[in-house]
């Protein structure tokens, strides 16, 4: 019996210990995310005007400064009234997902799935920022280098900015066959959005979750029923 409380205490502070290196690592993941992402959205917001856009790599990876009214990628959802309606249900949700995020972190669960976590959170609060800030900070980029602060005020009320893209791949152009039926003879483009660095971090940790969860919870399953049979064993 004295050897199964002393392997609970173990157990306890190994959980313990792991829980605040997992803690960490989200905090880590989060911060880092913010940072790259907004540093790169401020570089491109005084540096470039709407439409501009230089190669990185030949014509496959371009920087092309773009803003948007919607989703990820560029998507758009219902107008004025739909835009303060999704900056809402952005904070609400990104209210949760930080919330579940801290509570599975402190119980120590597997790195992986707060790892992924903290990327939806990291990237949903990159585009929030945008949404919620960009117009009060910024003037409009339209024909021009947007200025920081500007002294007449910016182009948007609170919650009413837009969110600036400028990753783009243009991986494979061509024309489709004639005989194709709907698109034949018209051109294609692949990959024709532009996105950002929280869209690149929201995708991400989804992929880990889609790919991953399955496993993540069987260990996590069968470090539960280890532990219990243990403590099963010792009451016997």
């Amino acid at each position: 019996m004295s050897s199964f409380f002393g392997e609970v205490r173990i157990k306890g502070t190994e959980e313990g210990s792991v829980a605040k290196s997992t803690l960490w690592a989200a905090i880590a993941v989060v911060f880092g995310v913010l940072i790259f992402d907004q540093v790169l959205k401020i570089w491109i917001k005084t540096n470039m005007y709407l439409g501009q856009e230089f190669a990185v790599f030949s014509n496959w990876f371009i920087i092309h400064f773009t803003e948007n009214n919607g989703m990820a990628f560029g998507l758009e959802f219902g107008g004025e009234i739909g835009k303060i309606l999704l900056s809402v249900f952005r904070i609400v949700a990104v209210s949760a997902i930080g919330y579940y995020l801290v509570t599975y972190a402190r119980k120590g669960a597997k790195i992986g799935l707060i790892i992924a976590g903290s990327l939806i959170f990291s990237g949903a609060m990159g585009n929030i920022i945008d949404s919620a800030f960009y117009g009060l900070i910024f003037n409009e980029s339209y024909h021009q280098i947007a200025e920081f602060m500007p002294a007449e005020g910016g182009y948007a009320p609170f919650l009413y900015g837009r969110v600036v893209d400028m990753l783009y791949f243009p991986l494979i152009q061509g024309t489709f066959p004639d005989w194709m039926p709907i698109w034949g003879g018209e051109n294609f483009l692949f990959f024709r959005p532009v996105f950002n660095i929280a869209d690149t971090a929201i995708s991400v940790g989804i992929g880990m979750i889609i790919l991953f969860q399955k496993r993540w919870f069987e260990e996590e399953e069968e470090d539960n029923a280890e532990f219990k049979t243990k403590a099963s064993e010792i009451n016997n």
